[in-house]
Order: structure tokens, then sequence, then C-alpha cells
């Protein structure tokens, strides 16, 4: 990897000084300490990793390193659900897509030949010649997973989760409102939106419910998996 880093460094000194930059050496520190992290870094990060290794660069010029290095192909930029923009090494030749917790933040990556082969199939079958493609998968990671409670209330269920309804609480005034809308115990139900206030939307028997964050307070589920999950029938 410390090879790799240098023979990127002397390319990238390459490709500026034809450009006609100046302050070349303060570049090429910048460079080498993006190549020295494996993280997907923010420039607020770039500039801290900076500052650890004794430089004190402008922001502003931190991020326009940083940018030059996106157009020389050394770097890509990428902007995550939820997340600030993100820098990370461009290898030549090499593609991999991410994992997304949307609890901790959390970003992983990987790379899987078949899924590769079968997205340009998939491109080939719909007559697409494909050029590039991106695949981000959101979702909690395996310790975010381990912190949640094996029962939970609806309230506290993240967009895109499955889950099903174990007891409900508050009386018969609340299971009746829950029956009239069609939710009983067992069912599984989709969040489709949570922003945390206000109403939740869920997925539920092929339509969309809004439920009061007070009801679903009092509403346990527990998660399920979506591999059982049926499409809803138009028509």
């Amino acid at each position: 990897m410390k090879n790799n880093n240098y023979v990127e460094k002397i390319n990238f000194k390459a490709l500026v000084e034809t450009d006609g930059n100046d302050l070349i050496q303060d570049r090429l520190n910048i460079v080498d300490a993006f190549l020295d992290t494996e993280e997907h870094v923010t420039i607020e990060q770039m500039y801290r990793l900076l500052r650890e290794k004794g430089y004190d660069y402008d922001a502003g010029f931190v991020r326009q390193c940083m940018n030059r290095m996106v157009d020389l192909g050394f770097a890509q930029k990428k902007q995550f659900e939820g997340q600030p923009v993100r820098y990370e090494h461009r290898h030549l030749g090499r593609h991999h897509d991410h994992l997304i917790c949307t609890k901790c933040g959390k970003i992983v990556e990987f790379a899987n030949d078949y899924m590769e082969r079968l997205q340009v199939a998939i491109a080939a079958e719909h007559g697409f010649h494909m050029l590039q493609h991106r695949m981000e998968i959101y979702g909690l990671c395996a310790e975010c997973r381990a912190q949640r409670r094996p029962l939970m209330p609806l309230a506290m269920a993240k967009p895109g989760e499955m889950v099903v309804i174990r007891e409900m609480a508050g009386g018969k005034t609340a299971r009746s409102r829950m029956a009239d809308m069609g939710l009983r115990l067992d069912d599984h139900v989709e969040i489709i939106s949570n922003s945390g206030e206000g109403r939740l939307i869920l997925g539920h028997d092929c339509t969309r419910l809004a439920i009061g964050r007070g009801i679903a307070q009092k509403i346990m589920v527990s998660l399920a998996h979506k591999e059982g999950e049926e499409a809803c029938q138009e028509g």
C-alpha cells in the first residue's frame, strides 16, 4: 500500500506540474495525508489530519486541493444520505460499493464480482451499455443492531425497516383505533417515514397508513426480515 501511495504521489506531482500550479509541496503534503487514511473523510476531517501532522493550511486551500484530486482521478467525492460530502480513494480498475449505517454513520466498502457482472447483464438486457454505476445500501450495522431492544415502541423504528406488531398497550380505545386501521397482532408493517416528530407513515396490506406518535409509542414491535415480504398486486 505504501509503495502504491508513492506511485500515486509521483503521478499527481507530474500532473499538477503540467497544470502550472504553485505550492506543489503543500499540495503533495495534502495528498500524502489523504492517501495515508483509509477513511471516507470530510474536509473538516482532512483539516484535522493535516493539523496532527503539523500542517496549518487554510480550509479553503484544503478543499481546493481535494477537489483537484477528484478532477485528476485520485479521489472520489461521495454524498451519502444524511451525511456531509466525503472523499475516498479512487483506485484505477477497481470498483466497490457501500453499506451505510443510518444510526452511527459507519461506512463499509464491499466488492462483489457476481454483482458487477449481474449489473452489466441487466443493463444489456434493457439495451444499455453501462458506463458507471453506484450502489449504496442503507441499514443498521451489526453493532447498532446489537443495541436494539427485542421489543421496542413502533415510534423508534427506522425508515425502511420491516417490523412485526407484538403488543398493544393503551387500553380498549387505543386497540379499537388500531383495529379500525386494520392493524392487528402479528401483522407486518414497513416504516416508510419516521422523522422523529409528528406522524409515522406505514406500509401495510398494500396501503399507506398515517399513525400519530402517541399511538406509535404504545405499539410494541420487533424487527422482521424482508425476505418474506410479498409484492402488492396491481389492478
